[in-house]
């Protein structure tokens, strides 16, 4: 185990990160690689954490689960970092665990995921199944029908969420009418075949657990067969801006999201991390959900460090807990009991400038459910109307 000295107080403060550049889900941790370069700078221009400045020392596993734990290996013993930020899909996350357990590290992981588990050594800031299965479920069953057609990648994440989703389903007297994996490598003819089938099948709803490349695969596929997103959309927590950035506006019009987070949302902390964003790394920059938990995860931690002193993890796993910050999409909180984090749960649908209307919100920041203890769609999602809500106004 990787020892140091925990009074020291001069010197950077070194933090690993392993956001892939390159592979399947590159779009998106591209996004987090970003909001995590922009908050260490933002800090380190403020006169950095008690005077020390941020070191970010990034590494790219190129979305291959084996890499994520090499080189979380290689940061932990060569680089001598004891707090690391990265990962994307969970079987990333699960790779890297051990290690970081083993060590006595810290992992701040920023995506959306399945749930159903804990670690005193990681902490969550995507978001949980309670916040964005459950009201994307409660939404969908009310304003579409129950009707569904499950398609997901061939991993962890997708076979937990859609057993979360099929029990949902199967407890309002609905119908799972088909469910189909597919390999994260997989081709378009692939997903012709899956667009095809759910053309013929005519579900009420699509609920999508692909990520990466294979969005856009997807997405495009049912355009191809003439499947209406309007009538018969897409609804799913894994696309985001960054994805339909790739595919283009008119492939992903009208589908729907859950997410804590969308780039259109009107808040002064959103505007001015964003316009910071975009001055750094462009105007076409999409900003996403998994971009601002990267974000906003880093001022935590930054502010944990300033309580403790050090970047001490066993230190920083005591403050942490507790913690909140006005992140761009409001106040969120550290749990006390679960490492998870508070979030504002929203949903939107995608609009022709490639942006999310928000046509359903949480009238306030709901904690983390992990372990799907209840299985009750929140009362909102029902209140929400199947277009589009200004944000901020109640219908």
């Amino acid at each position: 185990m990787i020892r140091q000295d925990t009074d020291c107080t001069s010197g950077p403060i070194k933090i690993g990160v392993l956001y892939s550049s390159s592979g399947a889900t590159a779009a998106a941790e591209r996004t987090q690689l970003q909001a995590t370069l922009l908050a260490a700078e933002e800090i380190n221009r403020a006169g950095g954490v008690l005077g020390r400045e941020i070191e970010l020392v990034c590494l790219d596993p190129q979305c291959e689960p084996r890499r994520y734990a090499d080189l979380a290996e290689q940061l932990i013993l060569e680089h001598r970092v004891r707090i690391v930020v990265g990962c994307y899909m969970s079987s990333t996350r699960k790779a890297v665990i051990p290690t970081i357990e083993r060590h006595n590290a810290l992992l701040f992981y920023a995506t959306p995921y399945e749930g159903f588990e804990y670690s005193r050594n990681v902490i969550y800031t995507g978001a949980a199944p309670n916040q964005n299965t459950l009201p994307l479920a409660g939404f969908m069953l009310t304003h579409y029908g129950s009707r569904v057609c499950m398609v997901g990648s061939d991993y962890v994440c997708p076979y937990e969420s859609n057993r979360v989703m099929s029990d949902l389903i199967l407890e309002r007297g609905g119908e799972k009418v088909d469910e189909t994996y597919l390999p994260l490598d997989a081709r378009w003819e692939n997903y012709l075949d899956v667009a095809k089938r759910i053309r013929q099948l005519s579900p009420d709803f699509i609920f999508s657990t692909v990520v990466g490349e294979g969005i856009s695969l997807l997405y495009r596929a049912f355009q191809y067969v003439g499947l209406d997103p309007y009538r018969t959309p897409i609804a799913s927590h894994t696309t985001s801006e960054a994805e339909v950035a790739l595919m283009g506006s008119d492939v992903a019009e009208g589908h729907i999201t859950s997410a804590a987070y969308f780039q259109s949302i009107e808040t002064e902390a959103n505007r001015a991390a964003l316009a910071r964003y975009q001055a750094r790394f462009g105007d076409d920059s999409p900003a996403n959900m998994c971009w601002e938990a990267a974000y906003f995860q880093m001022h935590l931690l930054a502010d944990a460090i300033r309580r403790v002193r050090t970047d001490d993890p066993t230190l920083l796993q005591r403050v942490l807990p507790g913690l909140e910050f006005d992140a761009p999409q409001g106040r969120v909180r550290i749990d006390e009991h679960n490492n998870h984090t508070y979030l504002h749960p929203l949903i939107g649908r995608v609009n022709g400038a490639g942006q999310f209307d928000i046509i359903g919100r949480a009238p306030e920041r709901v904690k983390a459910d992990p372990y799907v203890v209840s299985h009750t769609t929140p009362r909102w999602t029902a209140q929400a109307v199947a277009h589009s809500v200004p944000y901020g106004v109640q219908r």
